[in-house]
């Protein structure tokens, strides 16, 4: 039977340019006559569309149904072969990996803007993934960039729309459609992974006095939460809430750290819950909160790498270690501790998969609540928090006669590495004139030197800090020989301090200035120093920070939009 192709008349948009997270956009651009089908023309375009099997999913935010469709008309006018779809057009950043991977896709769209809140008047997002699972490198997201600014036509077959809620077998058009089911292969992947049977043994064994709450957020990992903590472990249902999936996730901002993930915070503090975890839009971050014990990301993938000998996938050994250049050196250390190879890149998850599919790196994360392996090519939420009640069940097996909980592994942890207090300032939709003041400014002292050597006092603490070097990072890839330029500017202090400064596009309104604080101090300060406050070990260099940046006046902000 043959199908009818339509060619419709269009003209380029400026702006869409995806970065390392896809192009996101506010919904109402996407809703644009001929915008959302110029992007998705412009990735067949970019890709061999022709008898490619491609993998459809997304965190299920406001204008994804529709969003799938427009992919199926136009997918299949280009001649993709098979779709492989979540139900209800839902799949996980980090299921979708996994699907591209199992079933040896070509690559993947996925719908989602991550952690930006969701709804009509808020954020949509597409996302091209390579057939190893991870974000489309910038030679495939440039290719697909260049063809918007020249797009005339794109192609479309009109067909009755894909009923996404039936699992099974259809076709659009030409196409063959298949809708599986959202969560089943993800959770037989963490089965693989992870030992569920000794996480199982200790949680029903200390069912009062280790209790887990976990908070998605409104996202999509509610119901892969449900999956693994209800019907696998056998936890109450108590131990899940804000696990309904919603097109604007409840209202809320589905990131979890210490501002948005209120909702858990409050929870686990006022019921004096052990373990409480929280997950973003799209299920690729994470939070680890217990009563009075937060956890940083770099504290996090630091103390999963630490423990890692426990968790039956790694029983053959790490390959590699490694950290976005923003987050803290905790996982350098141990890294050297063990003799590991390890690397500090740039921001994008695109960097580690590189070095994942060249065998020399096994477990990494990002400061901003990214954590993972290299059992898919995406940063992983779920995995993570499974990565930790795997290590609590280990730890306890080892300690029986002391509960071992988030806290006590970190004052374990610290007392072998010594602490990296860590913190970061976001300042959110600020002015972009005002961000590149302060941008120039850091790269005027890289240019002069004006910095080297000058010695800065905390009016408020009255240490002393002295500048080593100010640089703007840059990295190149030990595998394919690429340089990625303009990373950040560092600045560096004789105590073994920094402060990072980075401008982040993720955002559809304004600029995004990120402040990174780190100050390391050696396990030989004792207990009492190494379980000191975060903003209180900080302060004096965060004063720092902001004197020699000029950040107040340039961006017009007393206070971040959020501390983490």
């Amino acid at each position: 039977m043959g199908y009818q192709i339509k060619e419709i008349s269009t003209k380029p948009f400026d702006g869409q340019k995806p970065g390392t997270s896809g192009l996101r956009k506010r919904v109402k651009v996407f809703q644009q006559e001929h915008y959302t089908e110029n992007f998705i023309q412009a990735i067949f375009d970019s890709i061999k569309a022709d008898g490619a099997t491609l993998v459809i999913g997304g965190d299920g935010r406001y204008f994804s149904p529709e969003t799938v469709q427009t992919i199926l008309k136009i997918g299949s006018a280009n001649g993709v072969k098979k779709l492989i779809i979540g139900k209800d057009s839902i799949l996980s950043t980090p299921a979708a990996s996994n699907v591209i991977r199992k079933y040896k896709a070509d690559g993947g769209i996925l719908l989602t803007a991550s952690h930006n809140p969701g709804g009509p008047n808020n954020d949509f997002g597409i996302k091209y993934n390579v057939s190893n699972g991870g974000p489309a490198p910038e030679n495939v997201t440039n290719k697909i960039y260049e063809i918007t600014k020249t797009i005339q036509k794109y192609k479309v077959i009109e067909a009755d729309p894909v009923d996404l809620s039936v699992i099974g077998e259809t076709k659009y058009g030409p196409t063959e459609v298949l809708i599986i089911d959202s969560v089943a292969d993800y959770v037989e992947l963490l089965q693989g992974i992870f030992d569920f049977q000794l996480i199982k043994d200790f949680l029903q064994n200390n069912a009062e006095s280790f209790r887990i709450l976990f908070d998605g957020l409104h996202g999509v990992t509610g119901p892969y939460a449900r999956a693994i903590l209800v019907d696998t472990l056998g936890l109450p249902e108590a131990s899940i809430q804000n696990c309904v999936a919603l097109p604007d996730f409840g209202g809320g901002h589905p990131d979890p750290n210490l501002t948005y993930a209120h909702s858990l915070v409050e929870v686990v503090e006022a019921r004096n819950i052990q373990f409480g975890a929280a997950s973003d839009g799209d299920g690729d971050r994470n939070m680890i909160y217990g009563k009075g014990a937060f956890v940083t990301p770099s504290d996090s993938v630091a103390i999963i790498a630490d423990w890692a000998h426990v968790i039956p996938y790694f029983k053959g050994g790490v390959k590699g270690l490694a950290r976005s250049m923003p987050t803290s050196k905790a996982i350098d250390l141990v890294a050297q501790k063990k003799g590991l190879e390890y690397f500090e890149v740039p921001t994008g998850w695109k960097f580690f998969g590189n070095l994942m599919d060249a065998g020399r790196l096994s477990i990494c994360g990002e400061e901003s609540f990214g954590t993972g392996s290299d059992h898919i090519r995406e940063k992983d939420g779920i995995w993570a928090i499974m990565a930790w009640l795997n290590i609590i069940a280990a730890a306890n097996k080892e300690s029986p006669n002391e509960l071992i909980g988030i806290k006590e592994l970190l004052k374990k942890h610290y007392a072998v590495y010594g602490r990296s207090f860590f913190s970061r300032y976001d300042y959110e939709e600020v002015s972009s004139e005002g961000a590149n003041k302060l941008v120039a400014l850091l790269d005027g002292a890289i240019t002069s030197s004006s910095f080297a050597n000058k010695t800065y006092k905390s009016k408020s603490t009255n240490q002393d800090f002295t500048i080593t070097s100010v640089t703007n990072f840059s990295y190149t890839d030990p595998i394919d020989g690429s340089v990625s330029k303009n990373q950040g500017q560092v600045v560096l202090f004789d105590d073994g301090s920094r402060v990072v400064f980075r401008l982040s596009g993720t955002g559809s309104a304004g600029a995004t200035v990120r402040l990174y604080v780190e100050r390391y101090v050696g396990p030989e300060a004792g207990e009492k120093v190494l379980a000191g406050d975060t903003a209180e070990g900080l302060k004096g260099l965060i004063e720092v920070a902001l004197e020699i940046s000029n950040l107040k006046e340039f961006l017009g902000r007393d206070e971040p939009t959020v501390i983490t």
